[in-house]
């Protein structure tokens, strides 16, 4: 994968060890938004468009699903990374019914579980490897499932901020 047009991300895989730093602010920043008015943050742009709270909804999902990925990683030779089934959640999990004072603390303490797992990556573990299933079938490196994760979070922020009436 290459950077990311749309919000600028660059695919710096010498990011890998500041991630967990990183992600721990995104996840205050996200806590922060998920401050807003219920109401504006179940409310779509549009149909097509998830609002900003099934946009915290995934982000903390993410962040749960890739700790597994990573952990799976450590203990197994190149497994293969399921697909997370991102859109079948918003529905089968009630993104837009949940409270958003709970998915701010969830989403949180999905950060900690992650970055406890990162920061604790040999410089031999960073290596160690597992067939992710996005955009394509490819095998990644776990400093790569990092650096993802860390867009993944970078992205659906600035997907929240473009939302029209955004959480202030």
């Amino acid at each position: 994968m290459t950077d990311c047009e749309e919000c600028g991300f660059s695919y710096d895989l010498s990011l890998a060890p500041r991630v967990a730093t990183l992600t721990r602010g995104h996840a205050r920043a996200y806590a922060d938004l998920l401050g807003a008015e219920p109401s504006q943050l179940r409310r779509r742009a549009s149909p097509q468009v998830w609002s900003p709270l099934e946009y915290a909804c995934h982000v903390r999902d993410v962040l749960l699903v890739q700790r597994e990925r990573v952990l799976a990683a450590r203990r197994l030779d190149t497994p293969v990374a399921s697909p997370m089934g991102r859109d079948e959640r918003v529905e089968h999990d009630g993104y837009a019914r949940q409270q958003p004072a709970d998915v701010a603390r969830q989403l949180q303490d999905a950060a900690l579980m992650f970055t406890d797992v990162l920061d604790r990556l040999s410089p031999a573990d960073w290596e160690r490897t597992l067939v992710y299933s996005y955009p394509e079938p490819e095998e990644r490196s776990l400093r790569w499932v990092a650096v993802h994760t860390l867009h993944e979070l970078r992205h659906h922020l600035l997907d929240m901020g473009r939302h029209p009436e955004r959480p202030q």
